[in-house]
């Protein structure tokens, strides 16, 4: 056993717990899914909504969405967009990498129960959701309408497409999918995400709704979302962007008052709308 697995169990916040690379699946062109399973100990039980600091050692650690947690195996889907963002993706299985946390808060799923839950994602902002869809599909009965608003610039550019197929097959979730650019044989709403709003079954009155991806993105799906009627304390957005250390202590994760590690990524609208009006922040 390597030292890093014999320190795992004892393993602070700082200190990378080894993870093994047991599937890898490819999404689009450039975005991997990687199954991780802990080398020592029970893994870890993140929340929906939750993120880890992923190492690859040698390279650096960035922050990751959980975008599956299952009997101590994570899941992470990562878009190849830098060194240690590519270095990550392209762990072949076997691979081993450091996992730190979990970290920051997560979707209100609990204070959602009997209301209608609009799910909202552009990209790969779907991952964050992942885990938070599956919840919602598992426990329907708990919950009013659940409906899925995702869209991507390209079919090819969709996420999950075998998961998403049975997901609208089963029925329990609405599903609603567009693309900003058709491609050959796609059969399927073109436009951008937020016009699919406008369309979807939901009381408005009572609706709480969970939006992730591009900034402008989820701006603008917020923006549909309250001209339905949804009240802006009810519509919440993850903010991941600029975590470097997960705990808060670095200060890249600050958006005006608040630090992103610290007291996200998960926000009500209604906090962090005039912080992403601000330019530059």
């Amino acid at each position: 056993m390597s030292a890093l697995a014999e320190a795992a169990p004892a393993a602070g916040p700082m200190l990378p717990q080894p993870f093994r690379v047991r599937r890898r699946r490819r999404e689009t062109s450039d975005t991997w899914t990687l199954t991780l399973e802990p080398l020592a100990g029970d893994g870890l039980e993140p929340a929906p909504g939750q993120f880890t600091m992923v190492y690859a050692f040698g390279v650096g650690e960035i922050a990751i969405s959980v975008s599956g947690a299952d009997r101590g195996l994570l899941t992470h889907t990562v878009r190849a967009v830098g060194a240690v963002s590519g270095a990550i993706s392209a762990a072949r299985t076997g691979t081993v990498l450091g996992v730190r946390g979990p970290f920051g808060n997560s979707w209100p799923l609990a204070e959602a129960a009997g209301a209608d839950v609009v799910v909202v994602a552009g990209g790969v902002g779907l991952a964050p959701l992942r885990t938070s869809v599956q919840w919602l599909e598992r426990a329907h009965t708990d919950y009013g309408e659940v409906t899925l608003l995702y869209g991507g610039r390209t079919p090819a550019d969709l996420l999950y497409r075998r998961e998403l197929d049975q997901l609208a097959r089963r029925g329990k979730v609405r599903l609603g999918v567009t693309v900003d650019a058709a491609a050959r044989g796609w059969e399927g709403t073109v436009g951008v995400v937020p016009k699919l709003v406008g369309g979807a079954r939901f009381d408005p009155g009572s609706a709480v709704a969970l939006v992730c991806g591009p900034e402008i993105m989820m701006r603008f799906s917020a923006e549909a979302l309250i001209e339905r009627g949804v009240a802006p304390e009810r519509i919440y957005v993850s903010m991941e962007r600029n975590m470097q250390c997960g705990v808060g202590h670095c200060g890249h994760c600050q958006l005006g008052p608040t630090l992103i590690c610290r007291d996200g990524p998960v926000y009500g609208y209604d906090v962090v709308a005039p912080l992403m009006e601000v330019r530059e922040l």
